[in-house]
């Protein structure tokens, strides 16, 4: 069985959208998948009506959390999101993001960066917009030559000349709201460099002992030294150890179930979770509180 735990479609910061990410994974041989947008489920109805045979969809989110001042990303899995605080936090996160990447585009502007709102939003369907969206405006406007030149410290990297501060959940507390709905939490890549996505086993010990289920191993950008410590430290503490393509599509090469969990480890978080459950192909479900609508909450990936 090959159970990929971390993808993203178009109603986050993905190129396409929630129907094309089953059916591609089914097509690379994937027999699980879960669907993890930025702080948004508005992908999961899309995901379940198109679920290609063979294929089961765990419903899912990337949540964007703070530590110690940097981004940290936690992935919830199997929760409701019909549950009242949650649902008033990920309102909080769409509306702040927005805020936010209005911002941004208004700093560029005044650095001489021919880019505009109604770009932006365009580019990222409406109201979901982050960074990677900004830089693709970016881009176009010919201001940089790729995104990853968007994301230095001239531009909108953290700390950078037009960037701006994001509300963001501190991880314990994500935790608890995602175990309050019924789910269970896993923490995304804690050691690619890329991005500054690196915490100490004492950090992941601290996420431990909140309530975390398992800490993301085998990851695309985690080297084999840092996969095997990870390993060593999930077992220590008791945590699953998952693994995932972290997929966006063509921002990464189309590379859904390049990573997979052991089934032993996806049992264990299905155990552990109540707020909703795994949907088969042909069961004709809709992963509760999911809305089929356009997405209503906003991403960030970077």
């Amino acid at each position: 069985m090959r159970i990929d735990l971390h993808s993203h479609s178009d109603a986050s910061d993905g190129t396409r959208p929630p129907s094309e990410v089953v059916r591609r994974a089914r097509a690379n041989g994937v027999d699980v998948l879960a669907l993890t947008d930025h702080d948004t489920v508005a992908g999961w109805a899309e995901a379940a009506a198109a679920l290609p045979d063979g294929l089961t969809l765990v419903p899912g989110i990337e949540l964007s959390c703070r530590q110690d001042g940097r981004s940290l990303h936690m992935l919830g899995y199997l929760f409701d999101p019909a549950e009242p605080v949650l649902a008033a936090e990920l309102a909080r996160i769409r509306d702040d993001r927005i805020i936010r990447a209005r911002t941004m585009v208004e700093r560029l502007r005044a650095l001489g960066a021919d880019v505009t709102w109604d770009r932006v939003r365009e580019l990222a369907r409406g109201e979901a917009v982050g960074r990677p969206h900004i830089a693709r405006a970016m881009v176009e406007a010919g201001v940089v030559a790729s995104p990853d030149e968007a994301f230095t410290r001239d531009w909108i990297a953290e700390g950078g000349r037009a960037h701006a501060d994001r509300y963001a959940l501190d991880p314990r507390r994500a935790i608890r709201l995602v175990r309050a709905a019924g789910g269970v939490c896993v923490l995304a890549h804690p050691r690619t460099r890329r991005g500054g996505y690196v915490f100490s086993d004492e950090v992941i010990a601290g996420l431990a002992a909140a309530g975390l289920a398992g800490v993301e191993v085998d990851h695309p950008d985690q080297d084999a030294a840092e996969r095997a410590a990870l390993r060593g430290l999930a077992r220590d503490l008791g945590l699953a150890a998952t693994g995932s393509s972290d997929d966006h599509g063509a921002l990464t090469g189309d590379r859904l179930g390049a990573e997979t969990t052991a089934p032993d480890a996806y049992a264990a978080l299905t155990a552990a979770s109540t707020g909703s459950a795994p949907v088969a192909s042909g069961a004709g479900a809709v992963p509760p509180g999911a809305d089929a609508g356009p997405p209503g909450t906003v991403p960030e990936a970077r």
